[in-house]
Order: structure tokens, then sequence, then C-alpha cells
């Protein structure tokens, strides 16, 4: 006799403010991941434009406002700009190992330097490395973490300049969190070159996309993931490419207003205190 299906429940938080567009607020629907399916359940959330943080599967359910936008890039299709070229060739060097996701306190040295240069005031900004153990640790889900060293002459362990969590799902990669030294002169375009590598990845493993989070038009900090194509975006309708003309217009506009106040830094809510499960 088959066991009955169990149907998630869903909670809706309360209103806050919107940490991308000034003078909104915003509101997320969530569930929890558990149980023995919770990689399926994690994956078909995933395809209609839910997010992972800990074991909260979650996505933006605001009242008046539909800007935050589900988009992922068709990882076999991949098509890298001339910038995208020369940073592959720049950081192409570093040595990157996945690992399984358990924190360290490197890891947390180099998340406080990211967070203190990109993000200061944010709402990571306060993470002890305890929080920063649930974040990486506290996973139903296939997840792994991926560190970027610079190489050795000896091939011991060099200098970790970059990390990133990730889901792997059926259908591709999902980028939780990554983030870099914001401060290495000789490394710039971190953030990028690990969204880059994630493409890689995803295309030597036969797997369709990599799954970038949420795009929003108007938030400058989001402006940097209009740069990679082919992009999907989910609408009303399933997930339908952006055309090339409609792309090129999008990346104009986001290189006119630049001067971007942070890089790739994938992923956003650190603070999980705003999902809270009451009967």
């Amino acid at each position: 006799m088959t066991a009955p299906v169990r149907f998630p429940r869903f909670f809706v938080t309360s209103p806050a403010p919107c940490p991308y567009l000034p003078d909104r607020s915003e509101r997320k629907v969530f569930t929890e991941l558990k149980g023995p399916h919770a990689d399926q359940l994690n994956e078909a959330l995933g395809r209609i434009g839910f997010r992972r943080s800990q074991t909260v599967a979650y996505r933006p359910s605001c009242a008046d406002c539909q800007a935050c936008i589900s988009v992922r890039v068709a990882a076999e299709e991949f098509e890298p700009s001339n910038a995208q070229r020369r940073n592959l060739r720049r950081n192409g060097d570093l040595v990157a190992t996945e690992c399984r996701p358990w924190a360290t306190s490197e890891q947390f040295d180099l998340l406080q330097r990211y967070l203190g240069r990109r993000h200061p005031g944010g709402g990571m900004a306060g993470m002890d490395e305890v929080d920063y153990a649930d974040m990486v640790e506290h996973t139903p889900v296939s997840s792994f973490v991926t560190e970027y060293r610079e190489p050795t002459e000896s091939g011991m362990p060099g200098r970790l300049v970059g990390a990133c969590l990730t889901d792997r799902q059926g259908d591709g990669l999902s980028m939780i969190y990554s983030f870099y030294d914001p401060e290495h002169e000789a490394r710039s375009g971190l953030g990028n070159y690990i969204i880059l590598d994630h493409i890689r990845r995803a295309a030597a493993e036969g797997l369709p996309f990599v799954y970038l989070g949420y795009w929003v038009e108007g938030s400058p900090r989001m402006q940097y993931k209009i740069r990679y194509r082919p992009l999907e975006r989910l609408t009303r309708n399933g997930w339908l490419r952006i055309s090339r003309d409609e792309q090129d217009r999008l990346i104009a506009d986001a290189a006119s207003g630049r001067r971007e106040r942070s890089e790739a830094g994938a992923a956003k809510d650190g603070d999980r205190s705003q999902y809270r499960i009451t009967d």
C-alpha cells in the first residue's frame, strides 16, 4: 500500500522594507524542506521561482510589486562576452575544489571581509560564526561548497579568495550564496568568475541551467545577472528566453547607470528569523 503524499504547508512573512527598491516593502511565501523527499520538493519549487535558505524554500509574494524575477543561464549554450573571456583567462589558474557543506573559520573570515566591504549594514552584517555554520550546514538537500584558491608551487592549498554554497538539482546548479576577497587588487571580477565557473561546471556535467536567483530591474546591485546569455526568466507562462535584442538593451541600460555598488554575490536572505512557523 502506497504511503499518502504529504503536501507542504505554506506560510507568509510579515511585510518588511524591501532591500532592493526604495520605498517598497517585501513579503515572502515559504515552506519547510524536510523529510526523505526534500531534494525533490526543493527542485520542484526551484522550477517555479522558489529559493532555498537553510531548511526553508521561499519566494517573493508582494502585494503591489512583481519586480523580483527568477532568472537562469542556459549553461550548455552559454556565449561569453569579450569581458567574460578576459575574466576566465585572468582567473583561470584558480584551484576550485568542491567540498561538503561544512563551514570553516577560513571561509567565515573571508565572508566577514566581503560583507564589510560590499554590504556594510546589510541583513547579514551581524552574522557570527555560528550563524554562518547554520547557513552552510543546515541543508536537507544535495549541497556543496566550492572553494577557490590561488595556486602554489608546492601543491598545498593556497590562499582562499572565493567560495560559493550551491545546490545540485536534476536540471542544474542553484547558486545559493557566493562571496570573495573584495580587496584583491590582482583578482578583479572574482564574483563574476565564480558564476562563470559554475556555468562551465554545469555544462561539463550535462546540466542545462545555472539558477542565479532573482533579477530586479532598477536595482543597481542586481544588474550583473543580466550580462549572462542566453538568459531565461520565469513568467506567468513558464520559463521564457530573453530575446537577444531585449537583452542587449537591458545590458546597455545597466552599463549606462552602472558604477554598481556590488559585483556578483548571488543570493540574499541571510536573516532567517523572518521565517517563523506557528500552528
